[in-house]
């Protein structure tokens, strides 16, 4: 939890009357947050506390509450105009962000990054967590990803290095150093600039192009498991032809066709060298199991592939992360 020393204000619901606790966390959001509408699915009603921090000119807000909904709407956009970009780490719980391009679906250890000019809903569908950060847009798009956040994204278990960032993340976000307030908001812009320029194609990306890329990274990535995902399909969903979809992955520095295999490797090698699954046998499954999971129809193809990858074969690694360092 951040220092007691960088708190700006906090809040309840729990000491309020049960048919009041909407209007109270509404209009306490409204002026310490973002302007939203809630949603409680709970006989008790909403019980919910929240704490917001300084951190120079960004904003820390730490969250709790039971099974609800927190919904900007367009209405609710027009009439509290905010322009800032939420890092939204989860904590404890599952939820679903909904948003003009699509859903996302967080669990615990996942980032969500996205813009409050645009509408959306956030659900949690059981009792949840989170810390998020408020920035500035202006900021973010000096400091982090230039032209702000062209679409939601999902973040935590696209490759190894990108859950590394997010872990990072959360031990600055749970424990600032008050002494050095500095300190902290300098490594949570930093690490948050990593996770959306890799995320987004890198600042090289055509404006034109960024909402393309993030939108069909995020399809590839929820259905690596499936075999006959290609190129097409995924212009398809993007109604784009595929020639345009080799160019916004051309810009990216790569190919549509390369970025599935790379994601579906990359799975397929976290799951083999995991630490919770290296030492159990089994306990991922066997090759055939790990290749099939990940898209690969052929157990033979998958093995050429992460060994040209990765310099040695699937046995190789999952044997190497059993042996230890």
């Amino acid at each position: 939890m951040p220092a007691s020393a960088l708190m700006i204000s906090r809040a309840t619901t729990e000491d309020v009357a049960p048919d009041e606790r909407i209007g109270f966390w509404e209009e306490y959001n409204r002026r310490a947050l973002v302007g939203l509408s809630c949603t409680s699915y709970s006989e008790r009603g909403l019980l919910a506390r929240q704490a917001n921090y300084g951190l120079g000119d960004l904003r820390l807000a730490d969250i709790s509450g039971n099974a609800h909904a927190i919904e900007r709407t367009p209405r609710v956009a027009r009439s509290a105009p905010k322009d800032s970009v939420f890092a939204s780490l989860l904590l404890k719980g599952e939820a679903v962000f909904l948003h003009e391009h699509g859903c996302l679906a967080a669990a615990a250890g996942d980032l969500v990054v996205y813009g409050t000019r645009s509408p959306y809903l956030f659900g949690f569908s059981s009792a949840m967590r989170q810390i998020l950060v408020d920035i500035p847009a202006d900021l973010f798009a000096r400091e982090c990803l230039a032209g702000g956040v062209p679409a939601p994204m999902l973040l935590g278990h696209g490759t190894a290095r990108e859950g590394a960032l997010v872990v990072a993340l959360r031990s600055v976000l749970e424990n600032p150093r008050a002494e050095d307030p500095a300190g902290a908001r300098a490594a949570v812009l930093d690490l948050i600039r990593l996770l959306a320029v890799e995320r987004s194609g890198g600042r090289s990306l055509p404006a034109a192009y960024q909402t393309q890329f993030i939108l069909a990274g995020d399809y590839i990535d929820r259905h690596l498991h499936d075999s006959r995902l290609d190129p097409g399909r995924v212009a398809g969903v993007l109604g784009v032809s595929v020639r345009h979809l080799g160019r916004v992955f051309e810009a990216a520095g790569t190919t549509p066709a390369r970025h599935i295999l790379e994601r579906r490797l990359q799975r397929a090698h976290d799951d083999l060298t995991a630490p919770g699954t290296a030492g159990a046998p089994g306990t991922a499954g066997t090759i055939a199991d790990v290749a099939h999971r990940w898209g690969f129809s052929s157990q033979a193809h998958f093995a050429r592939q992460f060994r040209s990858r990765f310099g040695r074969t699937p046995s190789e690694a999952r044997r190497a992360a059993r042996s230890g360092p």
